[in-house]
């Protein structure tokens, strides 16, 4: 079983399925309503867990209420919550989510600024063999992807929010998203944007773009790697979701590329159903949608 060490944020997500997006000071009422775990690595983790894998989740939370849900949700998982550090007087993280009825979704979270940024522990713990990496704890990612390299180990970074070029520069694989590669880079033209970051570094490099699939460089070329056509109920996650799934292929012993065709046909089964990480599937129902013959080759 792969070992993998998944470092980043951790939040509990307050989710409401409406027929639209709310766009007036009114009342709304849901059409259905889940209280699930969420934060990109924390996310990443659960994916990774439910695909097989063994994780070790390294986070930050308040000392709080809502600490103690997000911890109980891990256990339910079967995640130890050992490496998860809590701190007196600060506040865990959660979000507000409203879903539409195509499975888009608006997200208002809440971050403690006074949560401790130092990531100097997280060098006690033991070798892994691949780490990922979110963004929302910067100090966190570097530390990490410094362990990665240490070892000699994959070093994957989530790339979406407070990317920095030191970061990129540390990790093996990076992954962005379309807002975060064109919110670091200044480019709208995704081709222009990765070769901007190929002069950055010569790691391996790509984009997700949600039901566009993924683009990657490839002989200085912009390749896309299409993502399973579905009919999208919940987007929630999704990225979150696809880079647990990439990390745990790699892990496994497959190529980039079919590491991608993986996260891809994972996350697009993750959009088939609502609910936050009750849409997370097992490596079962993963196998039997790429049998029916969703995956794109």
């Amino acid at each position: 079983m792969s070992r993998v060490m998944v470092t980043g944020v951790a939040v509990v997500d307050f989710i409401f399925q409406l027929d639209s997006i709310p766009k007036e000071a009114e009342k709304f009422r849901a059409k259905e309503v889940s209280i699930s775990g969420g934060g990109v690595a924390a996310n990443a983790a659960v994916a990774i867990s439910r695909l097989g894998g063994q994780v070790t989740l390294v986070s930050r939370l308040g000392e709080d209420e809502i600490g103690n849900i997000i911890k109980n949700q891990f256990l339910n998982e079967g995640l130890k919550v050992d490496h998860i550090k809590e701190f007196v007087g600060k506040r865990s993280s959660f979000s507000s989510v409203y879903i539409d009825k195509f499975g888009d979704r608006q997200i208002v979270n809440y971050r403690d600024s006074k949560l401790p940024e130092d990531a100097s522990w997280i060098k006690r713990i033991e070798e892994h063999e691949i780490y990922l990496a979110d963004t929302r704890w910067i100090s966190g990612a570097i530390e990490t992807l410094k362990i990665a390299r240490s070892f000699n180990r994959p070093g994957v970074l989530d790339a979406e929010d407070t990317v920095t070029e030191e970061v990129i520069k540390l990790a093996s694989h990076i992954a962005f998203s379309e807002h975060g590669l064109k919110n670091f880079t200044g480019e709208i033209d995704l081709e222009k944007a990765l070769k901007k970051i190929r002069k950055m570094t010569n790691s391996w490099i790509c984009v997700t773009a949600g039901g566009k699939g993924v683009f990657i460089l490839q002989d200085d070329k912009l390749l896309n790697i299409p993502a399973p056509k579905v009919k999208v109920k919940d987007t929630l996650g999704a990225g979150d979701v696809w880079h647990g799934a990439f990390t745990l292929s790699l892990s496994e012993g497959n190529k980039e590329l079919e590491a991608v065709e993986f996260a891809n046909a994972v996350a697009s089964l993750k959009c088939t159903v609502f609910g936050g990480r009750d849409s997370f599937p097992s490596r079962r129902q993963v196998l039997d949608f790429n049998r029916e013959g969703f995956l794109c080759n």
